[in-house]
């Protein structure tokens, strides 16, 4: 039984990454592990002020809830990282989330990492200056971070429009395979 812990960069409450989060979390949920999601839009994070206390303390100067989540990030086993892609990026909820790991990213090693990226554009290639930025954040910067499982979601521009794509199942099975 594994801790995972999935993180939705979704702005949209049950919008297309955030379906797919649960049609991961189901998948797991199936195979027996512990599944939590953490609805980044609902929580207060602020933005990294580059003040740099945070080298010396490992606590970040802002009092919001990001301490909490990195907390769940040093404990969790396996940790989904799902964004929408805007522009051919990650949205901003998600970049903030990741220049905010700054004060503990060091506490964050030997985890199984999964990606789910959603977008109207239906070519996957598309998406991987994305893949390439989530790359830097884990394989760069997070001692003995393991990627295991990426899910493009293409094709889905309205809400709900991703279970009509083959990501629907796939998240999934995915899911199911942690």
């Amino acid at each position: 039984m594994k801790n995972v812990l999935i993180i939705s960069a979704s702005p949209r409450k049950g919008g297309n990454s955030d379906i797919l989060c649960d049609r991961f979390a189901e998948g797991a949920k199936e195979n027996g592990h512990i599944v939590e999601k953490i609805f980044l839009s609902a929580k207060n994070i602020g933005y990294c002020r580059g003040c740099g206390m945070c080298s010396s303390t490992h606590k970040c100067v802002q009092k919001d809830d990001m301490s909490e989540i990195l907390d769940k990030m040093i404990l969790s086993d396996v940790i989904v990282l799902a964004t929408p892609v805007y522009f051919y990026s990650m949205d901003g909820q998600m970049k903030t989330f990741i220049d905010r790991t700054v004060p503990r990213y060091t506490e964050i090693t030997g985890k199984d990492f999964y990606f789910i990226m959603t977008a109207a554009d239906t070519e996957k290639a598309n998406l991987h200056r994305t893949m390439e930025t989530f790359r830097g954040f884990t394989e760069d910067c997070l001692d003995g971070a393991r990627e295991e499982g990426i899910i493009y979601g293409v094709g889905a521009w309205n809400i709900g429009e991703i279970k009509n794509t083959p990501a629907y199942n796939e998240a999934y099975e995915i899911g199911k395979k942690v």
